[in-house]
C-alpha cells in the first residue's frame, strides 16, 4: 500500500512538472501567412517567454498536418526551452493552408514568402534554420537552393525524396520500374488534393481554426488503409487507388508519366546544378529508399561550396529504416535482422548543430568526418572523408553453375573467376503469382514487413528465382559503396523485368537482404524513351543496387537472386509490351540468364580494404 501511495503522489508530481512544461511554451496558431499570390499559408508558432524578444527561428514546412508535427522530434521542445522560436507550416494547400496542392511544385516561392514573413516578426533575430525528416527533409533542401538570406543552417534526415536523379523522381521509380508500395501507399495515406473547411480567407480563416469548433472539426475522414492493400494485385494499377476509394490525388496523373518524364524534371527539386548557402548535417540509414540520393546531394553541396560555411556538409548513415535514429538501441527498426550498436545521441547532435550555427555556441558540431556510416554484418560506425570512398576496390563476383540455378536448392555458384563457356539458367516468369517482397529499401507501404532486413531463404526455394551463392569466406569483408550487376538476359516476350538482390548468408543458412536492384527492359537505353526487345535475342544489361555498407563476415557466403518480380514494392510488367499501368492481362515469360565466357555476367561490390 505504501508503494502504492508513493507511486500515486510521484505521479502527480510529474504530472504536475509536466502540465508547467507544456504550458510555459505558447503558441501563436494558424497565423495566415501572405503569399505573393494572395494565397494564406497557416501557421504555428512556438516560443516561451515574451514573444518581442528577438531570437533564432526554426522552421519546419509540412505536408502532414502541422498539429501533430511538434511532438515527432522531441529536440524541437528542447530548442524553445533553450531559447529559440520553432514555427510549423501547413504547406499549399494541405489542412488548414489555402490553395491547390501539387506534389513537388511551387515550394521554392512560398518557402521565399515564409522566411520574409519570419524575419519581419519582432520574435525574429533574422536567422533561420531548417529541420525535419522525410516530406520535412525534402522542404528544406529544395529551400535551401533559394539561398535566402536569412537561412543560416539546414539539418534535412531522410531528404532524399528531395534530389533529382533521372529515372528516380520523389524515388518513384527505379531501373523504370514503378515503386508501386511505396508511391501509391502515400498517395493513398498521405496525397489527398482536397481538404474540408472554411471558406473564408486570411484573418477570419486564422479567427475560426482559433475557435473552439475547429477542435472537433475533421478536416480529412478516415480512410480504411486495409482496402488499398487488399487491392495492391487487381489490375490495371492505374485505377489502383480509385478501386480502393482512396483520397482523390496525383496519382493517376503520377503514373502516366514515364520514369524521366518532362513533368518530374520540372519538378520543384534539387537538380545537379544546383547549389546552396548553407551548412548541412544529413541523416539517413541503409534500408531507407534514398542514402545514394543523400550522399549524392551532400557531396554536391560541398564541391560547389560557394564560402567556408558551406563546406561543411556532413552525412550520418545508420542502420534503420525511414526516419528511424535509435537513441538506444532497442528504438531501433531495421526489420529481423540481428544489429547492435546502432544509437547515436542523435538529438544532442541536432542541438550542437544548431547552436553552433545559430547562437555561436563552442561545440564539436563540425569536428567531424564527411561521412559517418553504420556496417550492417559488423556493427560498427566507421567515417570517411569522400564519397566514394577512397581506395575502394571494385571487386566482381560472376555467376556460374554446377547445375540449374533455380532455387537455392539448385547449382548457382558465385565465383572470383568466370567460366570460359557460355552457360544459360532459365525460369518461368508468371505475372499471376510474382516473387514476393520481404523487406528491402523503402517506406509508406503500410505493411509490416515492408522495410528492413529479413530471412530471404524461403523465398529463395522457388523455381522463378535464380540463386548463386559464393562458397564460405575465408576472410571477412567490408562492402560499402555503389554496387551494380551486369548481365546477359533473354526474354520470350518482347517487354519483362529483371530483378537482382543481394545477400547475406549466415552460417546458420539465414539469408539477409543487404540491397536489390531491377531493369525494366523497355527501357534499358533510355529512361525517357521506351524500346521493346525482340523476343529471344541476348541483350547486356546493367541493373543498379544503388549504395548499402555490410561486412561480410568469414564463414558468411556472398548470394546474389536473380528473378523478374519483387511485388509489391515493384509493379508486375505484364510481359504484353503495352503501357503496364494500363494493362489488365499479362502473358507468362521464359526467361533467361547467361554466364561465362563471352556472357561473364556478375554482380561488381565496393569493398573497403
Amino acid at each position: 500500500m505504501t508503494t502504492r501511495i508513493f507511486n500515486y503522489f510521484f505521479s502527480l508530481i510529474f504530472l504536475s512538472i509536466f502540465s508547467s512544461q507544456l504550458l510555459a511554451i505558447e503558441i501563436l496558431k494558424s497565423q495566415m501567412v501572405k503569399m505573393r499570390d494572395g494565397i494564406h499559408l497557416s501557421t504555428d508558432v512556438y516560443f516561451k517567454g515574451d514573444s518581442t524578444v528577438p531570437r533564432p527561428t526554426i522552421l519546419i514546412r509540412t505536408v502532414y498536418n502541422k498539429n501533430k508535427t511538434f511532438d515527432w522530434n522531441p529536440v524541437w521542445r528542447q530548442l524553445i526551452e533553450q531559447g529559440y522560436i520553432v514555427v510549423i507550416q501547413d504547406i499549399r494547400g494541405r489542412f488548414e493552408s489555402e490553395g491547390h496542392y501539387k506534389v513537388g511544385y511551387g515550394r521554392r516561392e512560398d518557402g521565399i514568402d515564409t522566411l520574409d514573413w519570419i524575419v519581419a516578426q519582432p520574435w525574429s533575430n533574422g536567422k533561420v534554420g531548417l529541420s525535419g525528416c522525410s516530406y520535412l527533409g525534402e522542404a528544406q533542401v529544395v529551400l535551401e537552393t533559394t539561398k535566402h538570406p536569412a537561412l543560416v543552417v539546414g539539418q534535412p534526415q531522410s531528404a532524399a525524396s528531395g534530389y533529382y536523379r533521372p529515372g528516380r523522381a520523389w524515388q518513384s521509380f527505379s531501373g523504370g520500374a514503378f515503386e508501386l508500395a511505396q508511391t501509391a501507399g502515400w498517395f493513398a495515406s498521405n496525397g489527398s488534393i482536397i481538404f474540408y473547411g472554411p471558406n473564408l480567407t486570411g484573418q477570419a480563416r486564422s479567427h475560426w481554426f482559433n475557435s473552439p469548433q475547429a477542435k472537433h472539426f475533421r478536416m480529412l475522414p478516415d480512410y480504411d488503409f486495409k482496402k488499398h492493400l487488399a487491392n495492391l494485385k487487381s489490375l490495371p494499377t492505374i485505377d489502383l487507388l480509385a478501386k480502393s476509394h482512396a483520397y482523390p490525388s496525383d496519382y493517376q496523373l503520377w503514373r502516366n508519366r514515364s520514369p524521366d518524364d518532362v513533368y518530374f524534371r520540372n519538378m520543384d527539386l534539387v537538380k545537379q546544378d544546383d547549389t546552396v548557402s548553407v551548412p548541412n548535417l544529413f541523416f539517413d540509414t541503409w534500408y531507407d529508399y534514398g542514402a545514394r540520393e543523400t550522399l549524392m546531394m551532400a557531396e554536391q553541396f560541398r564541391q560547389s561550396a560557394q564560402n567556408k560555411n558551406t563546406q561543411h556538409q556532413y552525412v550520418i548513415i545508420g542502420p534503420g529504416t525511414h526516419c528511424n535514429f535509435p537513441q538506444k538501441d532497442d528504438e531501433l527498426t531495421a526489420g529481423n535482422r540481428p544489429l547492435a550498436n546502432t544509437a547515436q545521441p542523435y538529438n544532442q547532435i541536432q542541438l550542437d548543430w544548431f547552436n553552433y550555427w545559430l547562437k555561436g555556441q563552442e561545440n564539436s558540431a563540425t569536428q567531424r568526418p564527411f561521412l559517418t556510416y553504420y556496417v550492417l554484418g559488423a556493427d560498427e560506425w566507421r567515417t570517411a572523408n569522400e564519397w566514394p570512398i577512397k581506395n575502394t576496390q571494385y571487386q566482381k563476383w560472376f555467376l556460374s553453375h554446377t547445375s540449374e540455378a533455380n532455387s537455392r536448392l539448385g547449382g548457382g555458384r558465385l565465383v572470383t573467376s568466370p567460366k570460359s563457356s557460355v552457360a544459360q539458367d532459365q525460369f518461368i516468369y508468371t505475372p499471376e503469382n510474382p516473387v514476393p517482397s520481404l523487406g528491402g529499401h523503402t517506406c509508406c507501404t503500410g505493411t509490416d514487413t515492408g522495410a528492413g532486413g529479413y530471412d530471404q531463404s524461403t523465398i529463395e526455394l522457388r523455381q522463378d528465382v535464380l540463386v548463386y551463392t559464393s562458397v564460405p569466406l575465408k576472410q571477412g569483408i567490408e562492402m560499402t559503396g555503389l554496387i551494380k550487376a551486369n548481365i546477359y538476359v533473354s526474354s520470350s516476350t518482347t517487354d519483362t523485368d529483371f530483378t537482382v538482390k543481394l545477400v547475406d548468408v549466415y552460417p546458420d543458412g539465414t539469408a539477409y537482404n543487404i540491397q536489390e536492384g531491377i531493369t525494366r527492359m523497355r527501357y534499358r537505353n533510355s529512361l525517357r524513351e521506351p524500346s521493346l526487345i525482340t523476343p529471344n535475342q541476348i541483350y547486356e544489361i546493367q541493373v543498379d543496387l544503388n549504395a548499402s555498407s555490410n561486412y561480410f563476415a568469414e564463414g558468411h557466403r556472398i548470394r546474389v537472386e536473380i528473378s523478374s518480380s519483387n511485388f509489391p514494392r515493384f509493379e508486375r510488367n505484364l510481359n504484353t509490351g503495352q503501357p503496364n499501368h494500363l494493362g489488365t492481362t499479362f502473358v507468362n515469360a521464359v526467361n533467361s540468364v547467361f554466364h561465362g565466357g563471352d556472357k561473364a555476367s556478375y554482380i561488381e561490390l565496393p569493398i573497403i580494404p
